[in-house]
């Protein structure tokens, strides 16, 4: 890494020494080797991404918006099934844990889930809730429309109880290194599941790692790593409207670390960067990239920070290496995940 690259932050914060990717059982070469022996289970919304892909030529004559000429349509695994994408993608084994309706889209979820290769062992099918399905409408990869189907409210108590089941018994049977929560605030990831997985996780001393949203932004005491966007964070601590300001965000950090005993936070801040606050305060600038789509982009970030976390890498690895996937992910439209093969290219510069 160039030291130019650290003119003009705000936050110390870059010690040269201690992201030396060479020191034994720390190079990042190491630690993507350790990636394919690593296993992730996965739990939180689910959902299909849908895309409809066409041109716009001209304006509707029934109202002022553009009529789209449909040439494909295309379905993707997204939520927290893009984060098992992405852990397969960088050569790790996810186990999936959600719920999804007996519906239309449910079918094409599980088509999907036996597509990419992934295990339909920890999902659960509901009757009473629909499949979260959210079709894009894309012309020359730009996003003209959005159209969201799902069910928001919590899961019954007999869902809970048939997913923390399932949960508690892959735990004890297979090896987990680590535990992703994915909140998208579609009722899958209720305070009890929440609460239930965090100790479990404990009991069995094993890492786990938060992307959270709002109305659980409270409920995730204990855990190991938590990681909100810049927005998200904001308002989740009430200090949305505020200017941006690096070393009020810092202290805010540590300050919520603090009272829900969380070891790590790693808030993610769009073009100013990402800043992670855990045994050190560590912030790295955002990549120069040409930004096509940020969808899935908190996915792949989660993914990476949480191998990443689970191969003993330290704070500076770990916000580094997820910065750098975030932004590459970023470049590509639609939601896609990341290529291990050019993430490790990319890391590797960092060496210079």
């Amino acid at each position: 890494m160039k030291v130019s690259k650290l003119k003009n932050l705000e936050l110390l914060i870059l010690n040269l020494e201690s992201i030396n990717l060479n020191t034994k059982h720390n190079s990042i070469e190491k630690a993507f080797e350790s990636f394919n022996n690593k296993t992730c289970l996965i739990v939180g919304d689910s959902m299909v991404d849908a895309y409809l892909w066409g041109s716009v030529s001209r304006i509707s004559p029934e109202a002022p918006v553009p009529i789209v000429a449909i040439s494909k349509r295309e379905n993707r695994l997204g939520g927290a099934a893009n984060v098992a994408l992405n852990i397969i993608a960088l050569g790790a084994t996810p186990i999936l844990c959600g719920v999804i309706g007996n519906d239309s889209k449910g079918l094409t979820f599980q088509h999907l889930l036996s597509e990419s290769n992934l295990s339909n062992e920890g999902i659960i099918v509901d009757d009473k809730r629909k499949t979260t399905s959210k079709t894009r409408v894309i012309s020359a990869a730009h996003h003209l429309l959005r159209v969201d189907e799902e069910s928001t409210e919590n899961i019954s108590q007999v869902t809970e109880n048939l997913l923390l089941l399932k949960i508690s018994k892959l735990i004890d049977s297979k090896k987990i290194d680590v535990i992703i929560l994915e909140d998208y605030n579609k009722g899958v990831l209720t305070e009890k599941v929440i609460i239930s997985i965090i100790a479990l996780a404990k009991s069995k001393n094993i890492p786990v790692s938060v992307d959270p949203k709002k109305s659980n932004f409270f409920k995730y005491q204990g855990a190991t790593l938590f990681k909100p966007n810049l927005k998200e964070f904001m308002e989740g601590t009430k200090i949305e409207g505020q200017p941006f300001h690096l070393q009020t965000l810092q202290q805010q950090a540590k300050k919520f670390k603090s009272e829900l005993d969380i070891h790590k936070i790693l808030i993610t801040l769009s073009e100013k960067g990402a800043l992670i606050c855990g045994e050190q305060e560590i912030h790295v600038p955002a990549e120069v990239r040409n930004i096509a789509d940020v969808s899935g982009a908190g996915d792949t970030v989660i993914a990476v920070a949480s191998l990443a976390l689970a191969a003993g890498l330290n704070d500076a690895q770990i916000v580094w290496i997820s910065n750098l996937a975030g932004g590459l992910v970023c470049e590509k439209v639609g939601v896609v995940p990341i290529d291990k093969a050019q993430l490790l290219m990319e890391a590797t510069k960092f060496k210079e």
